[in-house]
């Protein structure tokens, strides 16, 4: 196999460049700064008006209270730059990758680009980003985003009729992408996809209710409010271990323990988590 600087006719210079130790000391509108290299650079309260920043890097710049209306931001890559305090408006954030950034969480909401691809990619790279910076409350925010375009992405795969879709997904792989919504809906609807205890409590409030069912329907009277009030209330102790009334069948007992195993490891799952985002 030929090397590939011997092939020399399929490789072309970025044309590339580094600019060190800079400052804008006043606003910038409708420019081209692409491709470039920016290190230590510093811009405070400057506006920026639809500059063209595509392909370029930020290395551990300083650019804090500036204001970027429709600027692209194609393909940037931020590490270690304070933006903490500016605002974006209109901006094109596709494909960009932040690390070790301080930037406010309000890009989440006005920054997020078109299509539910990009805009995973785009809450994932935030998330990460905020991860590192120990933020809880900005990746809380990210990970309601990059769900909810999840979700909406998931179902626009085996659904739409876009034509991006269409040629994406087609025959076998549109059932994929069903059977993956129905089991992102299902992991949804019993614990938020890990991020809820609200739908985690909602989910056991309905075990207890088909408990009762159960229990009324096959043992009790079931023309008696008192039989679903009293077979309620025995509901939790059974759930939890505490009581085993001996008409209940043992596989009943069993399943009931299956059921409190995986809904308490999804409980324990989400406190980790939350604690690690601290």
């Amino acid at each position: 196999m030929p090397r590939i600087k011997e092939q020399n006719s399929i490789l072309s210079e970025s044309n590339k460049f580094e600019l060190k130790d800079k400052k804008f000391i006043s606003s910038v509108s409708n420019a081209q700064q692409t491709n470039v290299q920016f290190v230590r650079l510093i811009a405070k309260g400057i506006s920026f008006t639809n500059v063209d920043f595509s392909y370029c890097a930020f290395d551990a710049c300083y650019l804090r209270n500036c204001r970027f209306d429709s600027c692209n931001f194609t393909g940037c890559r931020f590490i270690g730059t304070n933006l903490h305090g500016s605002s974006f408006s209109g901006c094109n954030f596709q494909y960009a990758i932040f690390e070790r950034t301080d930037i406010d969480n309000d890009v989440l909401s006005t920054g997020c680009p078109n299509g539910e691809n990009l805009k995973i990619r785009f809450a994932r790279t935030l998330r990460m980003n905020y991860q590192q910076l120990g933020d809880a409350e900005s990746v809380n925010k990210a990970i309601k985003v990059e769900l909810a375009a999840t979700e909406e992405h998931l179902l626009k795969a085996w659904r739409s009729g876009e034509a991006y879709y269409r040629r994406k997904y087609r025959s076998w792989k549109r059932v994929e992408q069903f059977l993956r919504w129905s089991n992102f809906k299902l992991l949804d609807l019993v614990w938020g996809n890990g991020e809820s205890t609200w739908k985690l409590a909602r989910a056991v409030f309905v075990i207890f209710f088909l408990m009762t069912l159960f229990d009324v329907f096959t043992y009790r009277d079931r023309s008696l409010v008192s039989s679903y009030w009293s077979a309620f209330l025995s509901a939790p102790q059974v759930f939890l271990g505490t009581s085993a009334p001996p008409h209940f069948p043992s596989s009943y007992i069993a399943s009931v323990t299956f059921v409190r195993l995986v809904l308490f490891g999804f409980f324990m799952a989400i406190i980790v988590k939350r604690f690690n985002r601290r």
